[in-house]
């Protein structure tokens, strides 16, 4: 892709560097608040679309925490979600002695959020939750809701801040729409 082309695929920012920056502030303030008895506290990143917000969130994050990876994949090569939910890569370590919050990127279908969730619930974590970066309802086919969204989105096809399109854009500080009609 050359820059002209990577450049025109940008139809426009929706949400600014400097917004993400205020809401990234107030979530690292409710996970301090939530977190307080002293038990551990692992942030999971679901790869690769949240890898920038989860290390974003943890520089306000100031109770101590540890980090982990996941990777679930449901979008290949599109723009549409196929509905088949795959985990290629899973955590290392056992989490029945931690406070999980989940640090996703967006939630669409909520297919993707719901299995990894159940998958990691029955894994009995001391507590569970869900922090996505975006949340687009009007997408949802399955009956999943975050426990805090910084932002909640119209069904658009979103890029930047970790968000890609066949892994381009990722690199972006801001959300832009992408324009699928060029």
């Amino acid at each position: 892709m050359d820059k002209n082309e990577y450049q025109n695929k940008i139809k426009r920012i929706i949400i600014s560097e400097e917004q993400i920056k205020e809401k990234l502030k107030e979530a690292g303030k409710l996970i301090d608040g939530l977190y307080t008895d002293g038990t551990p506290i692992l942030l999971v990143s679901i790869l690769k679309g949240s890898f920038v917000f989860l290390a974003d969130i943890c520089r306000y994050v100031n109770v101590p925490c540890e980090i982990g990876f996941m990777a679930a994949k449901s979008y290949y090569n599109g723009t549409e979600s196929n509905g088949v939910v795959k985990i290629t890569m899973d955590l290392t370590q056992k989490i029945e002695n931690y406070h999980v919050v989940i640090i996703e990127d967006i939630i669409d279908t909520g297919r993707t959020l719901s299995d990894v969730a159940k998958m990691l619930k029955a894994r009995n974590p001391v507590s569970l939750h869900v922090m996505t970066l975006l949340d687009k309802p009007e997408r949802r086919l399955v009956d999943f809701k975050a426990d805090y969204s910084l932002f909640t989105i119209p069904d658009y096809f979103v890029i930047g801040y970790g968000l890609d399109f066949n892994e381009y854009y990722r690199n972006l500080p801001y959300i832009a729409e992408y324009d699928e009609g060029k």
